[in-house]
């Protein structure tokens, strides 16, 4: 089954490989990290998608290292606002149409502005959530900001 960010990369003639790997419902660890050891994958590799809103309720995307946490001093650099925070887990269904674990920066919808890691550039390929729980999607970087319409920015200390 194709899910929306598949879709996308599929339009857009980039190049993907689908890694399944098993995941529990009630799961509340760090699914990134999860995923990273179940499916062998260096951790620097493997990417999670956070979104945040600002204080004028404008929202933004950050795909971050699964073994880093999001600078909001740099996130708030990066998307041009003076206050930035983590939207409400009860809030991203909504928003976004993806579930806690199975956020993916593509697909989305509606589209926010994009902001990934720039170490992310230090790596041949990355891995990000392909729309769901249990389903990871690795390309290339720069294919990933081509179809997010993402900037790569710091966002880590």
């Amino acid at each position: 089954m194709k899910t929306n960010a598949m879709r996308i990369l599929d339009s857009m003639g980039i190049e993907y490989e689908s890694l399944y790997y098993e995941i529990s419902p009630e799961m509340n660890t760090d699914i990134a990290l999860h995923s990273a050891r179940i499916l062998g994958i260096p951790e620097e590799q493997t990417y999670k998608t956070l979104v945040m809103v600002s204080e004028a309720k404008n929202y933004f995307v950050f795909c971050v290292p699964a073994l880093f946490e999001v600078s909001l001093k740099k996130a708030k650099q990066a998307a041009g606002c003076s206050q930035i925070d983590l939207i409400k887990q009860d809030q991203l269904l909504g928003l976004t149409g993806y579930i806690r674990g199975g956020c993916s920066p593509l697909g989305m919808k509606r589209h926010f502005p994009t902001f990934i890691e720039e170490l992310a550039l230090l790596e041949d390929t990355i891995c990000v959530s392909g729309g769901q729980r249990g389903l990871s999607l690795r390309l290339r970087p720069q294919d990933l900001a081509r179809a997010a319409q993402a900037q790569f920015t710091s966002l880590v200390n």
